[in-house]
């Protein structure tokens, strides 16, 4: 995973209002990542109101409302696509959701134990570059990872379209290129803000 694909993540999260934690510093190449090594975020919603409301699967910025504490895991593989067949073949995928690793989660994110019960477990996100968009083969792919215990998914498009429309082509933000570069390509008119589209899948945008 490149540094730009975290640091999209991380705009995405902040600008939805969401405390958001790096797990480490250093990126893993001359060895096998650990299970705890594989979670990149963590995001904590502050103004979380516990409700009986489940945010979906397949999230929108508008879901996030319903997410108090989350860890984050991003596969940037902007050349492929998630597949079943890719799933069932790559285990690491799901490394990160080992009770061990669920159960170190809980210390970094450490919460009043008399809110526990409203709060729920830390929600397991993965975010991909995309899902099939044809039947069976999209839905087996949800089905997976729900068996697998994600609990949402987030694409870079959705990610993206957020964050596209909410840069203000007036504001200039000196503490991030990710938004700078966008507003710069607003100002120029090279990008637009076309209706959002959750997984390549057609659909109005939910009001905020």
């Amino acid at each position: 995973m490149s540094a730009v694909d975290e640091n999209i993540v991380r705009e995405y999260f902040e600008q939805n209002r969401f405390l958001v934690r790096q797990v480490r510093k250093y990126e893993v190449h001359s060895r096998k990542k650990t299970s705890e090594e594989e979670i990149d975020l963590l995001v904590l919603n502050p103004a979380y109101a516990p409700t009986e409301r489940k945010p979906d699967f397949l999230l929108f910025a508008s879901e996030l409302r319903y997410i108090h504490r989350a860890l984050v895991v991003v596969k940037g593989w902007h050349t492929a696509r998630f597949t079943p067949t890719m799933l069932k073949s790559s285990p690491h995928l799901f490394q990160f959701l080992e009770k061990t690793v669920l159960k170190r989660v809980e210390e970094w994110l450490p919460s009043d134990p008399k809110e526990l019960a409203q709060q729920g477990p830390v929600m397991k996100i993965l975010v991909l570059p995309g899902l099939p968009t044809a039947e069976p083969f999209r839905t087996q792919s949800v089905e997976l990872m729900k068996e697998k215990g994600i609990d949402g998914i987030i694409s870079f498009r959705a990610m993206l379209l957020d964050i596209i429309e909410r840069v203000e082509v007036n504001r200039i933000y000196q503490k991030s290129e990710i938004l700078e570069v966008i507003r710069v390509l607003k100002k120029y008119d090279l990008l637009n803000t076309p209706q959002m589209e959750l997984f390549e899948k057609p659909r109005a945008r939910e009001a905020r």
